[in-house]
């Protein structure tokens, strides 16, 4: 019953605080984190067993150290090299060494300091994806960078875990069992082996929660068979994840495992809330506050030149520096290993703790500074002034989509206008002798003054769903008899832009694939390739229109799309006589 009621009393703090820090634009991470200081001994009081809690709660930085596992595939770090292997090692190697130097300089003894500052160099990898996330800035270059070094560290903490096992800091651990590691090795060989055949017999039932189980089991059987040889959890769960990487149930097993991760990786944020000593903050303030600062100064300080170093531009450089400034989840799990083999003490720990929580609750409020201070920058930047235009094409958005036209349009000495509002952008575009201006085409005040009026067609290339959508509309009710040449992301984007009524409209891929897929048959000696792909086309097209016409009805657009499906398998079946697979998707 008292389990039920904590339980009861983690779920109503959750509910009662996240949604609230999200709607004043901060991160659900920071509303955990505050949900727990409330309900924990700094709080309310109402659960007062934050360590045991704590431990518990580690079960979801095993599922995320899964997950990890899961997306390291040696093909995906060998592409994002330079950012994992290059950044990710400066970051830590420097960061460590600063931070180990700034704490033996106030007083800290050489080896706590080490693992202090090795464990403070640590971002926080749940806290910075979700928060780039929210923002729609992982495709961004500092997202892309931040992503790497994270990797790198969720790699590096790995070793460490485990030689802290084996200096025999795992407290309940206890000592290194020799039996127990030759067993999990050749656990571990012969999973390799007998893993995906296991996997696959278990998904040729078709019960979908029997597939959840075993992907549960996998987890669970490493971490605890790592942690009979007196290893990390973390380490066993870390393993099972790159055994099953590339397989083709990775996708499956990330999605059944995830909602697991998220939810017991929120019990993990309020645990450490929880465990925050805010009488530490109230007794010394200025220590707590000035040892926050200094870590996140030090922390931006060492990544800003690192970022330099791999070519980012002095905004996304500062980007980068700010989101990573904080310390990460793995310093609490660090520090709790550590604290239990006894090379920190529980005052070093706490101050730990509570600075870490701190920095982490600051980054949101960083970012928005941040974000501010270079919005206002590229503000004072006047966008480029048009010569006064007649009539011609416009171009809105001149990236890879855009840039693409226009080249074409150059080749037949056709003059058109292209509009960018990515300053970083227009200057990579003009060092390649295009001619685009710095403008935000979402503007009418800016596609009036590039000639809009009399254009004979614009053609909308912009990234952005929503973005691309608002112009068709402004353009449509201001400017009725310009002709509208659209980019579309996806079916759903395609069916938006026909109901605003633009007049030409290409999915990014829809192209491509066709033309890649007639090859791909020709290759296999099929004559009648084009034909195949001009009846796709047609019936796709028919397709797409009777989507459009139930667009708002989610049942009916899910038994139109089964329904295409099944027309299409038959419209082949007859030219062919022949059956196709059951599978047959889309494009």
């Amino acid at each position: 019953m008292v389990f039920l009621i904590e339980v009861f009393i983690f779920l109503i703090a959750a509910l009662a605080v996240v949604p609230i820090l999200n709607r004043l634009g901060l991160s659900s991470v920071i509303g955990h984190l505050v949900a727990g200081i409330v309900i924990g001994p700094s709080g309310f009081a109402m659960i007062d067993n934050a360590e045991d809690i704590l431990h518990f709660a580690e079960i979801g930085v095993v599922l995320l150290l899964f997950i990890i596992g899961l997306e390291l595939q040696p093909r995906r770090l060998w592409v994002m090299r330079k950012a994992v292997f290059g950044m990710g090692t400066l970051q830590v190697l420097l960061t460590t060494v600063a931070l180990t130097l700034a704490l033996y300089l106030i007083g800290v003894g050489f080896a706590p300091a080490l693992l202090l500052g090795f464990s403070l160099a640590l971002s926080s990898t749940a806290f910075v994806l979700q928060l780039l996330a929210e923002k729609k800035q992982l495709n961004h270059a500092h997202g892309r960078a931040a992503f790497g070094v994270l990797l790198f560290q969720d790699i590096a903490v790995i070793p460490v875990i485990a030689y802290l096992s084996i200096a025999g800091c795992g407290g309940d651990h206890g000592a290194i069992n020799p039996v127990a590691i030759g067993a999990v090795l050749g656990g571990l060989v012969l999973a390799r082996f007998v893993l995906r055949p296991l996997l696959k017999i278990v998904a040729e039932t078709g019960v979908h929660e029997l597939f959840i189980a075993a992907s549960l089991a996998i987890v669970t059987g490493a971490a605890l068979g790592m942690y009979a040889a007196g290893l990390s959890m973390g380490l066993g769960a870390f393993i099972a994840g790159m055994l099953v990487a590339d397989s083709e149930y990775r996708h499956q097993m990330e999605t059944d495992v995830m909602p697991f991760k998220g939810l017991l990786l929120g019990l993990f944020f309020i645990a450490v809330g929880m465990s925050a000593d805010l009488g530490l903050l109230l007794e010394s303030p200025l220590l707590i506050i000035g040892l926050t600062l200094g870590l996140i100064v030090i922390k931006a300080l060492v990544m800003y030149p690192i970022a330099l170093w791999n070519g980012l531009d002095s905004t996304e450089r500062l980007k980068t520096a700010v989101v990573l400034s904080q310390g990460g989840e793995f310093a609490f799990v660090l520090l709790t290993v550590a604290l239990a083999g006894g090379l920190v003490s529980a005052h070093y720990t706490g101050i730990a703790v509570l600075v870490v929580t701190l920095s982490m609750a600051s980054t949101p409020f960083l970012m928005m500074a941040i974000e501010r201070f270079t919005a206002e920058r590229d503000d004072e930047r006047d966008f480029d002034a048009m010569a006064d235009s007649t009539g011609g094409i416009i171009i809105a958005g001149f990236g890879r989509f855009g840039q693409i036209v226009g080249r074409v349009l150059n080749m037949q000495q056709i003059p058109f206008t292209a509009l960018d509002s990515n300053p970083g952008q227009i200057e990579f575009v003009r060092s390649y002798g295009n001619d685009v201006y710095y403008g935000d085409a979402t503007r009418l005040d800016l596609l009036q003054n590039a000639g809009v009026k009399d254009a004979s067609a614009l053609i909308i290339a912009l990234n952005d769903v929503e973005d691309s959508i608002h112009i068709a509309e402004m353009i449509r009710e201001t400017c009725p008899d310009v002709k509208l040449f659209a980019r579309a992301r996806n079916r759903q984007h395609e069916i938006k832009l026909r109901e605003v009524g633009v007049h030409v409209i290409m999915r990014d891929t829809l192209l491509s694939s066709l033309a890649i897929t007639q090859s791909l048959l020709e290759s296999l000696g099929r004559d009648d390739a084009e034909d195949i792909i001009h009846a796709f086309k047609e019936h796709d097209e028919e397709t797409l229109q009777r989507q459009a016409a139930v667009i708002h009805d989610e049942n009916a657009f899910r038994q139109t799309t089964m329904d295409a499906a099944d027309e299409l398998k038959q419209l082949f079946a007859d030219d062919q006589d022949t059956e196709l697979p059951d599978d047959t998707q889309q494009i």
